[in-house]
């Protein structure tokens, strides 16, 4: 299972936020053995810039450790408008 999570961010959050995110992504990488990246659309929409973290091959409790992780992080406020979670599978698993 994927995990891809995006949200909106201030421009002048950016650099406190990213080292936190990375941090939390190593942890859970180490803990759970899940591939991790941390992605930025291009440019800026309404002044605001959209982050996507994502996280593959998980196990489907992964969820409740990203839930964790998060709130033990802090950063769920500097995500205007909230964390957007998609959960994709390999294609092979679907049929």
């Amino acid at each position: 299972m994927d995990f891809y999570v995006y949200y909106k961010v201030a421009p002048e959050a950016a650099a406190a936020l990213a080292p936190r995110v990375r941090a939390f992504q190593q942890q859970l990488a180490a803990s759970h053995g899940v591939a991790i990246a941390l992605k930025r659309r291009p440019g800026e929409q309404n002044g605001m810039q959209t982050w996507m973290e994502v996280y593959t091959g998980a196990a489907p409790d992964f969820a409740a450790a990203l839930d964790r992780a998060v709130q033990q992080s802090g950063i769920a406020a500097f995500a205007t408008g909230g964390r957007h979670t998609e959960l994709f599978m390999d294609l092979e698993a679907c049929a």
